[in-house]
């Protein structure tokens, strides 16, 4: 009994930074729902190849499977397939992890399953890419010339900057303001970054949406399985008394 009340208490204490991490208390803006959008998942994915996987590997996707996303394989290898030769490799990043800790420090994550590991009290993960991505600013005190005000001191450079821009930090209304504009329209590049965020929601899980439908599919099985059952006891019983 002792025994186990130590580990438990033992547990608690582990955990305790991970719920205090989880309660977080950082504002996150919501982020669109693009996944019915087969348009705007391609985007995101070609967002992904083109801005991304420089230096974020995904490797648990591989880029047959985004064939998935109403593409088909020459379209997926004439303009997704830059680090890899046959359309079954999963979707490694072009730089080297030696190269990649040179340049930033540390070798940048991988991406697979960034859009669940960053769920926490304060939103879903698409949540916290959304806003992540809307929040980088010019800080010319940091080795890339950009920080982030949901991820102070972030080793990552903004890697968009060209569609939104180069925002500024107001230090005394402690708020991101507009700087040399971009290519983009405030509203247009929300609307990338919306795509962008979509696609990595849908690489950590690309069953979802056929799990959701076997989902809805069993339910309405089993309600009329139900009918039908109860009818028959009604059939059943209704000379007893």
């Amino acid at each position: 009994m002792k025994t186990r009340m130590l580990k438990s208490f033992l547990t608690a204490i582990l955990l305790l930074p991970l719920a205090v991490f989880a309660a977080g208390g950082a504002h996150l803006d919501r982020a669109p729902d693009v996944q019915g959008d087969q348009a705007a998942l391609q985007n995101g994915a070609r967002l992904f190849v083109n801005y991304c996987l420089n230096c974020h590997g995904m490797s648990f996707v591989r880029y047959k499977r985004l064939t998935e996303l109403g593409l088909n394989e020459q379209q997926v290898q004439d303009n997704l397939m830059f680090s890899a030769d046959k359309i079954g490799e999963p979707m490694r990043v072009a730089a080297r992890t030696g190269e990649q800790k040179l340049w930033f420090g540390a070798a940048p994550p991988d991406l697979s399953l960034v859009a669940r590991a960053r769920a926490s009290a304060d939103g879903s993960g698409a949540d916290w890419l959304y806003t992540y991505l809307r929040s980088f600013h010019r800080d010319a005190q940091r080795p890339t010339g950009w920080n982030n005000t949901l991820f102070p001191n972030v080793g990552m450079p903004h890697v968009l900057w060209e569609l939104q821009g180069q925002p500024e930090f107001d230090a005394t209304a402690k708020k991101i303001v507009p700087g040399v504009p971009g290519q983009l329209s405030e509203a247009e590049y929300d609307k990338q970054v919306a795509d962008l965020v979509g696609f990595l929601v849908w690489a950590a899980e690309p069953s979802a949406a056929f799990r959701r439908q076997v989902g809805v599919g069993v339910l309405l099985f089993l309600l009329v399985l139900f009918g039908v059952s109860y009818a028959l006891k009604k059939e059943f019983w209704k000379d007893i008394k």
